[in-house]
């Protein structure tokens, strides 16, 4: 009996027509379709023919549902015993389309099973497990695949040392990281940057400026992570000045700044932070200079704007979002409350809640707690009690009890200045009705009584104190005294 060759299979019209159909089902996600399919690649012997089969034959069955269930781990058993001779090429294919399309828990099983299978594992296969096991933050996977390269002898490849700090920096095991770190013999920026990434997310400041000044005594070169990593270091320690020699090292090395929104929003925020609003502005106002191109992001937009409500800079955060808005910048939900601030220390009512009001038209924007507070106390600073008091009465957030007492207090204490008792009294009912402990309602309701001479008022409303057992935190002040 005549067999036809693989080459054949590969170049003659079945094999296209058969690709054909494969793609179809593939992209239709049809389970049921796919294993019929899959049940006739076997049956003809075309499933041996082309590792392209196999491979998308897997990934597809395994992903068409988004959890990786049971099933799923079955139906990735029973493709594994196919292969043979078991392909370490087309397993670290699989793994790999496993851990960059975010099916981690499928790749850190195909790792399992090649090593139970004993397929040859490399470099990639490594690397392509240790990223999926610091996706999950499973920093147990990570510990054993650790002792498997030690055992292996991988540890001397760079791109797994570089993997292995990256899991154990994302698990927050910081002193594992550094450990690791020292013992790689042949170190990268990349490596760097893994550990530099744990030290930020654990605020250990210090010892990642320790970790950028050993930078040329490893002969590395910064990239723009390191230069980002730096810098938030400098902010974290509050060493301005430090953080200006960042920023020239940025200018002589860094010759693609315009395209690194992140390392550009840090320096303005580095600036902001310590006061220098014109720098942060020049930082801002050169962003595309070199490249032509003028129009920045809404990072950047946001990030300005921080650093002008921060150092109160009110006006200048209300013309500066209007010339956002002008260049086309759909503004997010940290720059409307940006400016929602700023409308309430400038009294802006208006203004204010016409911002308010185009969220959901013009922006797309749920307005959230925080953008009726916002507004809450714009009404409240501008003695339009009324607005305020029908504003919470409509607030879509009244599940929010929390949220609701905080605004209803913010509406007495303007009650209490504007010596508006009536609606003061209301606002503290309904705030106690929320939270009947709240003992900072009691206090509020009873300075706005003492304010307008309601010396009975006062009375019943101690003893009504005294009946629930309140009292009111005793105050405290810390000094910190630099040697």
């Amino acid at each position: 009996m005549c067999t036809k060759s693989h080459s054949q299979y590969e170049t003659g019209p079945n094999f296209y027509s058969i690709t054909n159909i494969f793609h179809h089902f593939c992209s239709s996600k049809n389970l049921r379709a796919i294993k019929v399919f899959h049940a006739h690649l076997i049956r003809t012997g075309l499933i041996f023919v082309s590792p392209n089969f196999q491979f998308k034959l897997i990934s597809t069955t395994c992903t068409t549902t988004s959890l990786p269930n049971n099933n799923n781990l079955k139906t990735l058993t029973n493709f594994f015993k196919f292969p043979k001779p078991k392909n370490p090429l087309l397993l670290n294919s699989i793994l790999s389309h496993f851990s960059q399309n975010g099916f981690h828990f499928l790749a850190l099983k195909t790792f399992s099973y090649m090593h139970f299978s004993g397929i040859d594992i490399d470099s990639y296969t490594l690397c392509s497990s240790i990223t999926a096991s610091s996706a999950v933050k499973n920093v147990n996977f990570g510990q054993m695949v650790h002792t498997l390269v030690h055992k292996s002898g991988w540890i001397s490849s760079v791109y797994v040392g570089c993997a292995l700090v990256d899991v154990y920096a994302k698990s927050l095991c910081i002193k594992n990281a550094a450990m690791l770190f020292d013992e790689i013999p042949v170190k990268n920026t990349v490596c760097v940057n893994a550990l530099f990434s744990g030290y930020s997310e654990a605020k250990m400041w210090m010892e990642g400026l320790a970790l950028a000044r050993k930078m040329p005594w490893l002969n590395l070169s910064w990239d723009n992570f390191t230069f980002s990593a730096a810098l938030r270091a400098c902010v974290g320690l509050s060493v301005f000045e430090l953080g200006k020699q960042v920023h020239g090292c940025v200018i002589r090395e860094v010759h693609d700044l315009e395209s690194d929104v992140f390392l550009q929003s840090l320096l303005i925020e580095m600036y902001g932070k310590s006061g220098s609003v014109e720098k942060a502005r020049h930082v801002f106002d050169m962003v595309g200079f070199r490249c032509g191109e003028r129009k920045k992001d809404v990072v950047l937009w946001t990030s300005m704007l921080g650093v002008c409500g921060r150092n109160g800079k009110f006006e200048e955060v209300i013309s500066l979002f209007n010339d956002m808005v002008m260049e086309g910048i759909k503004p997010d939900g940290v720059a409307l409350l940006t400016v929602l601030s700023a409308c309430s220390h400038t009294g802006h009512v208006n203004l204010g809640m016409e911002y308010f009001e185009s969220m959901a038209s013009n922006y797309s924007l749920e307005p959230s707690p925080e953008h009726y507070g916002c507004v809450v106390d714009l009404l409240c600073r501008a003695g339009e009690l009324d607005r305020a008091w029908k504003l919470i009465n409509e607030l879509s957030y009244k599940d929010n009890d929390n949220f609701t007492v905080t605004l209803w207090g913010a509406l007495l204490s303007a009650c209490h200045n504007f010596d508006n008792v009536e609606l003061g009294i209301v606002a503290a009912r309904r705030a106690l009705n929320l939270d009947p402990q709240n003992d900072g309602v009691y206090v509020l309701l009873s300075n706005m009584y003492g304010r307008n001479g309601m010396w009975k008022e006062i009375e019943m409303l101690r003893e009504h104190i005294k009946e629930k057992g309140l009292k009111k935190n005793i105050g405290h002040s810390l000094v910190d005294i630099c040697r």
